[in-house]
């Protein structure tokens, strides 16, 4: 293993909605604060610009303690229903570094497959941590993009 795969994740995961549905998840703010914290905390969308060159800032706060950090960062790349490519940076000066996420959307015949690489985590977080946190975030993006709910 090199050092760079130290920092790295790679996920992968198959959902069972359309690509539309799980890039709208990505980049709508009421969407993201209920799938993407992880267990346990809560999210607050501070701002959202999804455009190429535009920026965004959350934060995630421990249900529990009630402490918070707040994290941000810009959009590189936006492929409609297939690609985004964003930079990710904590606010908090003891977490330096910026890192890059990479999600990818492919359409196949159950649904979706995404595929999601976080690059440059910094060496003060347990790569295993993060794992762990994306896996619990990915079960409640399933549970919001697979839901099928009609009109009355």
């Amino acid at each position: 293993m090199s050092t760079s795969d130290i920092h790295r994740v790679e996920l992968h995961r198959v959902l069972r909605a359309p690509a539309e549905r799980v890039y709208r998840a990505f980049l709508e703010p009421s969407a993201l604060v209920k799938w993407l914290p992880p267990n346990g905390f809560t999210a607050t969308v501070h701002e959202s610009d999804a455009r190429v060159g535009g920026t965004f800032k959350m934060s995630f706060t421990n249900f529990t303690t009630g402490e918070s950090h707040s994290f941000g960062g810009k959009y590189l790349e936006l492929v409609p229903h297939e690609l985004i490519r964003y930079t990710d940076e904590f606010d908090d000066p003891a977490l330096p570094g910026v890192m890059e996420c990479e999600i990818r959307l492919k359409s196949v015949s159950c649904g979706t497959e995404l595929r999601a690489v976080q690059d440059g985590i910094p060496p003060q977080i347990p790569v295993e941590a993060c794992y762990l946190g994306w896996q619990e975030s990915l079960v409640l993006l399933a549970k919001l993009v697979e839901a099928e709910i009609g009109e009355p």
